[in-house]
């Protein structure tokens, strides 16, 4: 008959998560039809929590902004990467976006243990990750991640504005809504399409120069 001390090391339970520091990741822009994706990796500081963190497509832009601000200045580390227009048509933009979050991961200056990502698909890391299916609604860490990749995206998007003012990236920050696509269609592509989405691939070869 086995001992009682052997039948409780036989059945005690496992933890296979490795100890250390966690991030968050999470991209935004994939599917939009013009700019860079960008990819944000966060990693928290539990002494030093930030109330009404959540998927950035649920929240305004003002308090995005504020939440940017306040992530930024209490996470214990945060990266932002992207990958290129000219990546992307290259790559395909799955493979685009898992190369920005791999970005985002090496720019750390903290090395985490373990890795979360938004969606069902992980970039290759050096180290454990989980991808987790919601998980900008789910874990802090990501949610912090996808403020960060919307609004330094949607900054970028303001910032090209004023040079092709014609398409409303300001506006519509690069999607396929009505508005960009009659743009698309009366004025062609500029430099910063993705030649490989069918919407701009339609108006090729037009390109468009920065206005003056």
């Amino acid at each position: 008959m086995r001992s009682t001390r052997f039948l409780r090391a036989e059945q005690a339970p496992l933890d296979w998560d490795a100890p250390g520091l966690v991030a968050g990741v999470d991209e935004a822009g994939r599917g939009a039809l013009a700019g860079p994706v960008v990819a944000a990796a966060v990693i928290l500081d539990p002494r030093r929590p930030i109330a009404g963190l959540a998927d950035s497509k649920k929240l305004g832009a003002a308090r995005r902004e504020r939440l940017f601000d306040e992530i930024r200045a209490k996470a214990l580390c945060c990266a932002i990467a992207h990958a290129t227009v000219a990546e992307i048509d290259a790559l395909n933009i799955l493979q685009a976006t898992l190369l920005a979050m791999q970005r985002a991961v090496t720019g750390l200056r903290l090395l985490p243990a373990k890795v979360l990502v938004d969606g069902n698909r992980l970039p290759r890391l050096a180290m454990r990750a989980e991808a987790v299916v919601g998980g900008d609604a789910l874990v802090p860490s990501i949610s912090a991640a996808s403020i960060l990749a919307k609004v330094h995206r949607d900054r970028w998007c303001a910032e090209i504005d004023a040079q092709w003012p014609q398409y409303g990236f300001a506006a519509h920050k690069g999607y396929g809504t009505a508005v960009h696509l009659a743009a698309l269609r009366a004025h062609g592509a500029c430099e910063h399409h993705r030649r490989s989405f069918a919407p701009v691939a339609r108006v090729l070869p037009a390109v468009v120069e920065a206005a003056s």
